[in-house]
């Protein structure tokens, strides 16, 4: 009896660890976030465009620091006879400091700073991209999760009303018409329930990908639709576009471009270098005789064939179009904010639209239930209201979905990146 015991219990254990398998991983919203934030790919590859960034910046620093160069050498020469042979050795060390180049590597080291700081701000606005996507699907799947359940209780109710109107067929108060109808509705509820079930294996797909996996698994998401960001006065729109990641990218763009055109400015003026070198040479190893020399160095290019005046012409005009740039995008992003902002405004106000034409529905349909099954009203005016029922049901959760959505782009708009806090 007791090994019986021990195999039953045995079996169980097995029967849970299969059963915790196969069910679907539950992950919060700040479960996706740090998921995302450590695998999307676009977070990735906007996380290098920084690292790229940053090393191009190291590499003009350096021309700013001194040069120094070490030499080894071994050679051998001779001519036609035998005994003409001759080796030499030599190594040594050449240093040079560049004092002044009209400014050039200072604007270049400058132009390079706003490059980095541009790179960072597009990061921002990669990771502000991928929150509304990964906001997306969140509540894409979260809508499935809630269709299914909303549908299957249709479906339900649809077979209820089909076995009342059953009653009243039989009993000959009912028409054959009546009758299909209430079949047919059920066929319909019945396709509902399994093109939501089909709805969210494609929503968990798409969370899949916002959260960088690779591999798909059945996932299900814990949340709810209350929005954490509601902003009910009108704000200023003009300070919050000055603050965004894409305006203060090109504004930094438009900076690198300046600091552009004074380096390219600077092409024209002289370049003044201190250059000092330190060695030995000698036909036989080690070498012995030192030498050894000091100086100063300026060199001024006089004719390049244009090709500087045209460095300037470039620079310039790249730095006129970055100016237009941040002019157009700047009144672009204010009246978008302004625009996401009322649609997120008129997203919360449906719902509650909604939820009220809801409530009646329900209210109605349960005193027009009643009213049917003793033969108050008709089939026509009751199978109304059960429709009506059923499609602000749906209505309901569609306005819910479409307020979280408006939220999120609404904070997408200003900025938000993905670990966004209010």
């Amino acid at each position: 009896m007791g090994r019986l015991n021990r195999i039953i219990s045995g079996l169980f254990f097995l029967l849970l660890c299969l059963n915790n398998a196969y069910s679907d991983e539950a992950l919060t919203w700040q479960d996706c976030v740090v998921e995302a934030y450590n695998n999307h790919p676009d977070l990735i590859s906007a996380a290098e465009d920084v690292k790229q960034a940053r090393a191009d910046k190291s590499i003009t620093l350096s021309t700013a620091l001194p040069q120094i160069k070490s030499t080894l050498s071994k050679s051998r020469s001779g001519g036609s006879g035998a005994t003409d042979t001759k080796d030499s050795y030599s190594y040594g060390l050449t240093v040079s400091q560049l004092l002044f180049d009209g400014f050039k590597t200072i604007n270049d080291l400058s132009e390079a700073s706003e490059t980095l700081r541009a790179a960072e701000y597009e990061y921002s606005i990669v990771s502000s991209n991928v929150r509304l996507s990964l906001k997306k699907a969140f509540f894409a799947l979260l809508k499935a999760q809630e269709l299914i359940g909303i549908t299957e209780d249709i479906a339900q109710r649809r077979k209820q009303n089909l076995e009342l109107v059953k009653l009243r067929y039989e009993a000959g108060r009912e028409h054959e018409g009546s009758m299909l109808t209430a079949q047919a509705d059920l066929a319909q509820a019945e396709f509902e329930v399994e093109q939501a079930k089909r709805s969210k294996r494609l929503a968990q797909r798409q969370l899949m990908k916002e959260l960088g996996r690779d591999i798909f698994l059945p996932v299900s998401v814990i949340g709810d639709f209350n929005v954490d960001d509601k902003v009910l006065d009108m704000p200023d729109f003009d300070y919050l576009a000055d603050n965004t990641p894409l305006v203060n990218k090109l504004i930094a763009k438009q900076k690198a471009a300046k600091f552009g055109l004074e380096s390219a400015k600077s092409d024209f003026m002289p370049e003044i270098s201190l250059n000092g070198s330190w060695g030995k040479s000698d036909s036989g190893w080690p070498p012995d005789p030192e030498s050894w020399s000091a100086g100063l160095s300026v060199s001024l290019s006089l004719f390049e064939g244009g090709s500087k005046i045209a460095g300037v012409t470039k620079a310039r005009s790249q730095f006129e179009q970055a100016c237009a740039d941040v002019k157009s995008q700047r009144d672009s992003v204010v009246y978008s904010l302004e625009e996401t902002w009322m649609d997120f405004q008129d997203a919360m106000d449906n719902v509650l639209v909604k939820k009220k034409y809801l409530e009646a529905y329900v209210a109605r349909a349960k005193i027009a239930n009643a009213q049917y099954s003793t033969g108050l009203i008709s089939f026509d005016d009751w199978i109304i209201i059960e429709d009506n029922l059923v499609s602000y049901k749906k209505a309901f959760l569609d306005s819910q979905t479409e307020m979280m959505i408006a939220e999120a782009v609404w904070v997408q708009t200003k900025g938000g990146v993905l670990m966004y806090e209010k």
